[in-house]
């Protein structure tokens, strides 16, 4: 019989008070964006499949505000009252972790952190697999001066390896408990500024791995304010879409919702039309709702035939409905021939009215192959697609 697997928990440090960034409230549970700062993080670790558990460590005066900012959270477990210091803090929640017999790695993070991106808990849980400990870290980019108690400034400060600290910081759960155990005997876990120095002191091997810049830190009313600008981008999504469809017989082919005159027309269930083809796959594509396939499969009768109008109508309606805005589409047809230029204008003004959008959102252009490959050899015709979707702010 072997051991099951260990699991990964994130340490979430919420006892603080956070005074400097004003609001009445410690600044983890402060709304931004209409959300708690503390929801925005635990639902950032949660979203991780490394992360197996989260577990939180607050004031007892908050557990009325932690309950709410944690509805929902699949993996959390019940809080843990926090110290007199963040490392006292931090020493309550790992021996709770440790007290489950079942988790083998930690990863410690600030509360006022929201913006986490899964990119750095993957950094840091992969070099859990070489040392003891990992922590995200930036280098630093700005002049670096000493400036005295009056304010005038003092001597250089060399940047040469010198870099600045971020959460999560990630560790093997049993050698940090011990580092920490150690600290608190001898009474000086208050006096080391994060979890990565108690480590370092007690001999652990601790690697830094990348950080990201936006993951910053809340402490001032500033930093709120500059995060509100932050969610109020807007959400912008891109999709591209590809089709072909080869000629067969027939005295017309539809293009863009445009039926041209040609010696052979396209072969397809519907009526091929290659651009709208490819770009309701782009559309759909830019909001992640699958493809064209899926919402109208070539193997269902009713579609033989079909105005593809009617399948970009169907995508944008689809991407309303998701909160997203259609800002502009550019569609790429290519061949040899039919001339595509003397028709180009009606095709932008079909897709315009299809899309709802202003003509002057709308490109249609086509290019040929120099006579290489499919449409060289005009066997087909092949199209490009591209779409941008405006979503409302995160």
């Amino acid at each position: 019989m072997t051991d099951a697997p260990r699991k990964t928990a994130a340490l979430i440090v919420a006892a603080g008070r956070g005074i400097r960034a004003g609001g009445g409230l410690p600044k983890q549970y402060r709304t931004l964006g209409g959300r708690p700062v503390l929801a925005r993080t635990l639902a950032a670790v949660e979203a991780h499949p490394r992360v197996d558990l989260v577990q939180t460590v607050i004031h007892p005066d908050d557990r009325a505000l932690h309950d709410a900012a944690g509805a929902g959270v699949s993996k959390l477990l019940p809080p843990v009252p926090g110290g007199d210091s963040r490392a006292a803090s931090v020493a309550a929640g790992l021996r709770a972790l440790a007290a489950r017999g079942d988790v083998g790695a930690v990863l410690i993070h600030d509360a006022a952190r929201p913006f986490l991106a899964p990119a750095v808990i993957d950094r840091v849980t992969d070099a859990l697999g070489e040392a003891d400990g990992a922590l995200a870290m930036l280098p630093a980019v700005d002049a670096m001066r000493r400036v005295a108690e009056d304010g005038t400034i003092g001597e250089d400060v060399s940047r040469e390896g010198v870099h600045r600290a971020q959460t999560p910081q990630g560790f093997r759960l049993a050698p940090l408990l011990g580092a920490f155990a150690a600290a608190e005997a001898a009474g000086t876990l208050a006096g080391f500024l994060d979890d990565a120095a108690v480590a370092h002191a007690h001999g652990l091997r601790i690697f830094a791995v990348p950080g990201d810049p936006a993951n910053v830190k809340l402490t001032t009313p500033e930093d709120f304010a500059m995060a509100e600008r932050h969610l109020a981008l807007p959400d912008i999504r891109h999709g591209q879409g590809f089709d072909v469809h080869a000629f067969g017989t027939g005295d017309h082919v539809v293009l863009c919702g445009v039926r041209v005159p040609h010696g052979r027309g396209l072969t397809g269930h519907s009526d091929a039309d290659v651009g709208l083809h490819a770009l309701t796959d782009a559309i759909l594509g830019g909001a992640a709702l699958g493809d064209i396939g899926r919402h109208f499969p070539p193997s269902d009768p009713q579609w033989k035939g079909a105005d593809s109008a009617q399948f970009l109508a169907h995508a944008v309606r689809l991407v309303g409905e998701a909160g997203f805005a259609l800002s502009n589409v550019d569609i790429t047809l290519m061949c040899e021939r039919p001339k595509i230029t003397p028709h180009s204008e009606a095709m932008r003004a079909r897709v315009a009215e299809i899309c709802a959008l202003d003509v002057s959102r709308v490109s249609v252009k086509a290019t040929t192959t120099e006579r290489l490959g499919f449409c060289g050899r005009e066997e087909g015709i092949a199209a490009l697609a591209s779409a941008c979707l405006i979503g409302a702010a995160a």
